[in-house]
């Protein structure tokens, strides 16, 4: 084609010489003018050609730069999206101009550009879904912290767009993992909130709004990490709070069934709290850690408190009462701390807790009954004992009694009492000295003195055995002044040999009656009777032992090692002289087994 237009040039190059050969010749130009004519119309055509082929070179040089400018961005989209460049067949034929170049490899180039937009639509989606997760897990300050940027799309590959995949499923899986745990918090949490009688609501609207599905609808709940600390927290802080009221409750349950217990309290009255006091305990009911639950336990404990406080005096005077009798027939004396007056006081003072002043007394009521249990034998001989001296008491007042022989109803009972008693009275130094053994015995196997009311056993027992030798030696003396006196009487009436009147003869006969028989001395007084001539006190003061005998000794007897007191005379004994003695029945002291000087 070119050619032709070449050859087509030519031809009409060559004919326009011609004819401009022609016209110069018929005008007469010379051969220098045309000359020079040929030559500006040869450099015009130069400069023409001249301007042609640099247009053209521009050109090619133009087509050259776009041809190297779309085989490199081809190459760099196959960088960028991490594709191969397909290899070019050689079977193909390959255009060889630059315009064929360029126009086979704009369609490759056109189908990378949209491959890379669909890849950069790929990758911003992703981006901004990682973005909007990390933005609810790590806040917004995190989320904006990520390295890539949507504005740097070096790397469009694959492996790239995968890994971002990855990262995206990571973070929907953390994201999962949180939703389940702020659901399982906030389920926890209703559950607290429902057993505590909490607002529910308000609770979770302070740690985040969203969490109230009651208020935000379909918002999606927020499951940042500060959230999930102040979830975790808050449920931390309720879950203490309920322990703290499930002890505080125990423990007031606790003090309920023990106030039942001791009040006795009936059935009606613990039914509103059965479900409280049962085993086990059911706390996790809604509201069953309500303040108000509690406050309700705790105004019945208060009530029951106060109950116990008004009835506890009676208890411990109960008790003390019950330790009191124990006490009593052991012939012991209670702890004076747990005296009523002191009792009373103490509890209402609140000084010492009332329970514990009942346990008090329940173990010196064991430890006195053990104490009465070690003391039974010793208590048994000493029962034997006063009702030896009670005997001996009656015996000495019937002995004096001037109408015993007397035929009055009665009289033949009183006689056989009479005799039963000199029997048991002539036991008695026996029965003191086996006493004294044992008493002994008792004290060294203990180490403490055996006491009796308060008295020391023995020392009760010396002085027994004190005042009746006193008794013995003033009885003696008595007689000794009697028959001196009987004896000079009888001597001044064979001197002057008067003659007696007939009284005097009756009484001279009665003397001598009491001259032919044994001298008996009277019979001595018993321990109560002797102790209360001492004291100066009339002897109207029983000790009951169980309803039968009277003590014989107050609380003033001489104690054990002390100074034995002097024994009054016995006036009755000394006007008295047909009396029989029980310790000395042939009449001679040397014959009494209490008249050694051992017992002294």
């Amino acid at each position: 084609m070119a050619k032709l237009i070449f050859q087509r040039v030519e031809s009409t190059f060559g004919s326009l010489l011609r004819e401009l050969q022609q016209i110069w010749e018929e005008t007469g130009e010379t051969e220098v003018e045309m000359d020079k004519a040929l030559s500006e119309l040869e450099q015009e055509c130069l400069q023409v050609y001249r301007r042609r082929v640099e247009q053209a070179s521009h050109d090619r040089a133009r087509l050259h730069q776009t041809l190297a400018e779309k085989e490199a961005e081809l190459a760099s989209l196959f960088a960028v999206l991490g594709e191969r460049p397909q290899l070019i067949n050689k079977n193909d034929k390959r255009p060889t101009s630059l315009r064929g170049q360029i126009a086979a490899i704009t369609p490759q180039l056109e189908e990378l550009r949209l491959k890379k937009e669909q890849r950069i639509q790929q990758f911003t989606e992703v981006k901004n879904q990682i973005q909007k997760i990390r933005g609810e897990i790590y806040g917004g300050s995190e989320a904006t912290s990520d390295s890539d940027s949507t504005d740097n799309w070096d790397d469009l590959s694959v492996r790239r767009l995968d890994e971002h995949h990855a990262q995206l499923q990571n973070l929907q899986k953390e994201k999962s993992e949180r939703l389940h745990k702020v659901l399982d918090h906030v389920n926890v949490l209703h559950e607290l909130c429902s057993i505590l009688a909490m607002d529910f609501a308000n609770t979770v609207n302070d740690v985040h709004p969203s969490l109230n599905d009651s208020s935000t609808g379909l918002q999606m709940k927020s499951i940042s990490n500060e959230t999930l600390e102040r979830l975790s927290t808050t449920v931390h802080s309720i879950s203490n709070e309920k322990n703290h009221r499930t002890q505080m409750l125990q423990s007031l349950v606790v003090s309920l069934n023990e106030l039942w217990s001791l009040l006795d309290t009936p059935l009606r009255e613990k039914r509103k709290f059965h479900h409280l006091t049962c085993r086990p305990a059911d706390f996790s009911t809604s509201g069953g850690l309500s303040l108000e639950t509690i406050e309700e336990v705790k105004a019945e404990v208060q009530r029951l408190e106060q109950l116990k406080a008004t009835k506890m005096k009676e208890l411990v005077l109960k008790k003390r009462s019950i330790l009191e009798q124990i006490c009593s027939l052991a012939h012991i004396d209670p702890d004076p701390s747990t005296a009523p007056e002191k009792t009373n006081a103490l509890i209402d003072s609140g000084m010492v807790d009332a329970a514990q002043l009942l346990a008090n007394l329940e173990e010196q009521i064991v430890q006195a009954q053990e104490e009465s249990q070690s003391r039974k034998e010793i208590l048994d001989r000493v029962d034997k004992w006063l009702a030896a001296c009670e005997e001996e008491r009656w015996l000495e007042d019937y002995s004096m009694d001037e109408k015993r022989f007397n035929a009055t109803k009665g009289a033949h009972l009183n006689l056989k009492r009479a005799e039963k008693a000199r029997v048991t009275v002539t036991k008695l130094p026996g029965l003191v000295d086996a006493l004294i053994a044992r008493t002994r015995a008792w004290e060294e196997e203990k180490g403490v003195c055996f006491l009796f009311d308060g008295v020391r056993l023995i020392s009760m027992l010396d002085d027994y055995i004190f005042n009746r030798n006193e008794r013995e030696d003033e009885k003696r003396r008595s007689r000794d002044k009697k028959k001196l006196q009987d004896q000079f009487l009888i001597e001044q009436e064979c001197l002057f040999g008067s003659k007696p009147s007939p009284n005097k003869s009756n009484g001279n006969h009665q003397a001598a009656r009491r001259l032919s028989r044994p001298s008996t001395p009277s019979t001595p007084c018993t321990p109560r009777r002797s102790m209360s001539m001492r004291l100066g006190t009339p002897d109207t003061t029983p000790r009951s032992n169980g309803g039968r005998h009277s003590n014989p000794f107050s609380r003033s007897t001489r104690v054990n090692g002390g100074p034995r007191p002097t024994a009054p005379l016995n006036f009755v004994a000394m006007q008295k002289d047909d009396i029989v003695s029980p310790f000395s029945p042939g009449g001679s002291d040397s014959s009494s087994p209490m008249g050694s000087s051992s017992y002294a």
